[in-house]
């Protein structure tokens, strides 16, 4: 892109519509058609869960866990996509109702290792060297459930033993607050990068950082990821929109907050975000209302909105920015802001 950002997508994004409250509303789309449908839109990688890559994980050997996933590498191929990260799905399996790392039994947080090791193997296969951790059951929904304390030293062995098992592999932690767990353990960004720096090899542990995580968890995401940026831990951003401290809605970006997402594009022009070589991930769903055949358009509509603030940002007057600074005159500058996005 003349941006210079590439951009990912998960075959979440385009759904059959089901909310907590309700059924399906569209037909499914095969994964296949997803994939020549994202090429189409402009989009370069594929975010994966292990089971997105290798269906019904569970019952395959490592032999055919293997094949399938090479299988998934060549329909990437032939797409022109490549995989961005792959994670693994802990919180879909009986065994990780309690959360998989944290929980009580050490049979499932063996079990949720033994996947995690999987995951990395796939990864392998796909030609990509990220691992995402989101996680959604690592948490408690009363204090008493569990040791916070002895919690947090279990997430510390689940990610060495990641890292051991695989020396290639980076993992990216994605920090949320709350949803599915009333309290998740790792809420924010800072809590990722410390945990982080705990592991055996903290250069190797990063973090992915969601709008609406941030937004949930009462902060902004632009200063999350100015701080992960700082610390050159920002290693894919996931960006969307929120109207107010509700669930997770993965509205489209800047849909619901202009001006925080100026922000947010602001922030990552600001570090060179496209000289890392990471990705911008739209993870957005359509309005459950949406029809069929135009439940793409909030990826298309995402990806607009960020290339035209990418041209807001870049064409914003540095003069009138160091004026307002020197003369203290936060308001001109606010005001400077206001008109430069109203089209002023």
């Amino acid at each position: 892109m003349s941006s210079g950002y590439c951009f990912s997508f998960g075959p979440w994004n385009i759904s059959e519509g089901a909310d907590p409250f309700g059924p399906t509303v569209r037909p499914s789309v095969a994964f296949a058609e997803k994939l020549r449908l994202y090429k189409e839109l402009g989009f370069d990688a594929v975010q994966m869960h292990d089971d997105d890559a290798v269906p019904e994980i569970e019952g395959k050997s490592a032999a055919q866990v293997e094949k399938d996933a090479a299988e998934m590498k060549r329909m990437l191929d032939d797409e022109g996509l490549v995989a961005e990260f792959v994670a693994p799905r802990l919180w879909e399996d009986p065994r990780g109702v309690d959360g998989g790392y944290t929980a009580n039994d050490p049979e499932c947080r063996v079990w949720a290792i033994d996947r995690s090791k999987r995951t990395c193997d796939i990864a392998d296969v796909l030609g990509t060297k990220m691992i995402v951790l989101w996680l959604a059951r690592e948490g408690t929904y009363i204090r008493e459930a569990k040791n916070a304390i002895q919690a947090h030293r279990h997430l510390l062995d689940a990610i060495n033993a990641m890292l051991a098992h695989n020396p290639r592999v980076e993992i990216a932690i994605e920090p949320k607050p709350n949803e599915p767990m009333d309290q998740a353990y790792i809420p924010s960004i800072g809590h990722a990068i410390a945990l982080g720096q705990m592991t055996d090899d903290p250069a190797r542990v990063g973090g992915l950082i969601e709008t609406a995580h941030s937004l949930l968890a009462g902060l902004d995401a632009s200063d999350d990821m100015a701080f992960a940026m700082a610390a050159g831990k920002l290693w894919s951003v996931h960006l969307n929109d929120q109207n107010g401290l509700k669930y997770d809605q993965d509205k489209s970006f800047g849909s619901a907050n202009l001006r925080a997402a100026y922000n947010q594009v602001r922030v990552l022009e600001l570090g060179d975000y496209p000289q890392t070589g990471r990705y911008v991930g739209l993870d957005v769903k359509a309005m459950r209302t949406q029809k069929a055949d135009v439940a793409h358009k909030h990826l298309a509509n995402s990806k607009a909105v960020f290339e035209r603030l990418v041209e807001k940002v870049r064409s914003f007057p540095a003069d009138i920015e160091e004026q307002c600074r020197a003369s203290r005159d936060y308001e001109a500058l606010e005001m400077a802001v206001l008109d430069h996005l109203l089209g002023k």
